[in-house]
């Protein structure tokens, strides 16, 4: 496996990791847990698990390029939970924010 391909799979794996931690996090939120509940303290850990990967992350690829494959992965995925498992609704513009995301994964790939 390359190099490109370590630091993206090790992006993509924090990316996971950080939105099951959100998702825990918007849980315990929406059912009205306290900050000390078991929901955010899960969350809370996972974000630090998530460090880690990060870090052999950067080893791999350049920081923007891990930044972008991260953040498309967690946007495109928090988006398509928020509306099907907590019914919110996304209008055009949310929609073509995912595209613009999708795209900025595209422009920043190096391909070597």
């Amino acid at each position: 496996m390359t190099q490109f391909a370590f630091g993206y799979a090790f992006a993509l794996f924090t990316a996971l990791i950080v939105i099951i931690g959100d998702f825990a996090i918007k849980t315990a939120a929406d059912a009205g847990h306290t900050i000390t509940s078991t929901y955010v303290a899960i969350g809370v850990a996972l974000y630090g698990v998530s460090a880690l990967f990060w870090f052999f992350a950067m080893q791999h690829v350049t920081l923007a390029q891990a930044g972008v494959a991260y953040s498309m992965l967690t946007l495109i995925a928090l988006a398509i939970i928020g509306a099907v498992w907590f019914g919110e609704s996304l209008q055009g513009r949310e929609y073509a924010g995912l595209g613009c995301a999708l795209l900025s994964m595209v422009l920043m790939s190096r391909l070597a």
